[in-house]
C-alpha cells in the first residue's frame, strides 16, 4: 500500500491571513516592549498637584499618573485642560521609578499615562504583568503570573 500523498507546501509568498495577523501582533508587541524599555530608562516630567503629590486622573477604574517627555508636552496638556496660564511645578523622575515604586504605592489599580493631551502621541502603561510589579498588576491573582 502506498503512503497517502501530502500536499506540497504553499509557495513562500502565499501566507494565510492568520499568519499575517500573528506577525503583525508580534511586531506590535515588540514595538511596545521597545517603547516600554525606553520609557523605563528615560527621565520624564511628573506634574505635581497642590499637595505636591503627582498629578493623576481616573479613567476606567484605574488611576493614571501623568508623565511627560518634555516641557512642550506638559504645556500642551495644561492648555488642553484649560490650565495653560497656571504655573505648573513638576519633578523629573525615571520612568522605571514610576512603574516600580509610584504605581505600587498608590494602593489602587494605577498606571502611567505618558504625554496625554499631546495630539495622539500619548502612550498608556497599564497596571498589568510585565509593565508593573506583579503585586500591583490587576491581571495577577494569588501571586501567579498569567500565561
Amino acid at each position: 500500500m502506498l503512503p497517502e500523498a501530502t500536499p506540497p507546501p504553499p509557495p513562500a509568498d502565499s501566507r494565510s491571513s492568520s499568519d499575517s495577523a500573528d506577525d503583525e501582533s508580534t511586531g506590535r508587541r515588540r514595538e511596545f516592549a521597545a517603547l516600554l524599555g525606553e520609557f523605563r530608562r528615560t527621565a520624564v516630567l511628573v506634574p505635581l498637584g497642590e499637595d505636591e503629590a503627582p498629578l493623576v486622573g481616573e479613567y476606567g477604574g484605574v488611576r493614571w499618573i501623568y508623565a511627560f517627555s518634555d516641557e512642550a508636552a506638559l504645556s500642551r496638556f495644561a492648555v488642553a485642560k484649560a490650565d495653560g496660564a497656571r504655573e505648573r511645578t513638576y519633578r523629573t523622575v525615571l520612568g522605571a521609578r514610576l512603574l516600580d515604586a509610584a504605581v505600587p504605592a498608590a494602593g489602587v489599580p494605577c498606571g502611567v499615562a505618558l504625554d496625554v493631551g499631546s495630539g495622539g502621541d500619548g502612550v498608556l502603561f497599564p497596571p498589568v504583568a510585565g509593565i508593573v510589579p506583579d503585586g500591583a498588576a490587576v491581571d495577577v491573582e494569588d501571586g501567579e503570573r498569567p500565561r
